[in-house]
C-alpha cells in the first residue's frame, strides 16, 4: 500500500516536471509543495505501517504469554474443584475475595433466615431472610390467578 502511494506520488512529480509551466510561476510552486506534502505523507504512512507491524507482533507475544499464564493458573483451580463433589449443593463466588464457597442444599431446608459466610474473608455471600419465599409465593399466586382467569374466559366463550 505504501509502495503504491509512493509510486503515485513519484508519477505526479514526473508529470509536474513534464508540464510546460513557467519556472517560478505560482502554479509551479503550489504543485511542487503539494507533491512534497504527498511524499511526506507517504513516508509517515510507511512508518506507521512499520510501527503497526511491530506492535502487532508484540501484542501477539503478550497474548501467548497471557494464555500460558491463564492455562497454568486456571488448570490448578479446575483440578482443585473437579475433585470436590458438588452433588447436593451449589457454589457461590465471594464478591469480596473471589473464593468459591460451596453451599450444601440442606441449608435451604432450615427454618428462619439463611446466612452463608465466606471462610476466606468473612464476608456474607448469601443471605435469605425469608423474603424470597414470600415473593415466590406472591409470584406463583399471581400466575395461578392469571391462569384461572384465562380458563374462566375460555369457558365463557364456549
Amino acid at each position: 500500500m505504501a509502495e503504491d502511494l509512493r509510486e503515485r506520488a513519484s508519477y505526479l512529480r514526473g508529470f509536474m516536471e513534464g508540464i510546460d509551466l513557467e519556472e517560478e510561476s505560482k502554479e509551479q510552486k503550489v504543485l511542487h509543495r503539494m507533491i512534497s506534502l504527498l511524499e511526506d505523507l507517504c513516508d509517515e504512512v510507511e512508518q506507521l505501517r512499520v510501527d503497526y507491524d511491530e506492535m502487532l507482533e508484540y501484542t501477539e507475544a503478550l497474548d501467548e504469554d497471557l494464555g500460558d499464564l491463564e492455562d497454568d493458573f486456571y488448570e490448578e483451580d479446575e483440578e482443585e474443584y473437579e475433585d470436590e463433589d458438588y452433588e447436593g449443593g451449589f457454589s457461590i463466588e465471594c464478591p469480596n475475595c473471589g473464593e468459591i464457597v460451596v453451599v450444601d442444599d440442606d441449608i435451604l431446608d432450615q427454618e428462619g433466615p439463611i446466612e452463608v459466610v465466606c471462610p476466606g474473608c468473612g464476608e456474607k455471600v448469601l443471605v435469605d431472610e425469608g423474603e424470597w419465599d414470600e415473593e415466590l409465593d406472591e409470584l406463583l399466586g399471581e400466575e395461578e390467578g392469571e391462569e384461572e382467569k384465562k380458563e374462566d374466559e375460555g369457558e365463557k366463550k364456549e
